[in-house]
């Protein structure tokens, strides 16, 4: 898990902090289209501002890569990436937006959530290794 933790940390600090500083150019390359509103250029820097929480998170717990508290983060992981996966897919799909980035976001997310499930079944729970 500690390496999982590690390349979720680097690239979600990355994600982040291009939304916080280049909302509109971000959106552009993941969706094909920059954002038209200050409202949504501030939404798209709250997301980066959440991204960054996610990325300290990851870097912090890599430390305890086996505990209660890290296997708990990599199960949020597992559904943030999934949930991102869906929503930039549909994106695609569903509202016809189509960035450079799109596929190769969904592919990524798609891998590190499949990642983070294999972690959580490689990795017993703490309390029963103890036993």
């Amino acid at each position: 898990m500690k390496t999982l933790q590690t390349v979720t940390a680097i690239i979600e600090a990355g994600a982040g902090l291009a939304l916080l500083g280049f909302p509109s150019i971000t959106a552009k390359l993941l969706f094909g289209t920059p954002l038209d509103s200050p409202a949504a250029a501030n939404l798209a820097r709250i997301g980066g501002a959440a991204l960054l929480a996610l990325a300290m998170m990851c870097w912090l717990a890599r430390r305890d890569a086996h505990s209660l508290g890290s296997r708990g983060l990599v199960t949020v992981m597992t559904f943030y990436n999934i949930a991102v996966a869906a929503v930039v897919a549909f994106a695609s799909v569903g509202d016809g937006l189509h960035g450079a980035l799109l596929w190769p976001a969904v592919a990524f997310h798609v891998a590190m959530g499949a990642w983070c499930i294999a972690s959580l079944i490689t990795y017993p729970h703490p309390r029963e290794r103890v036993r």
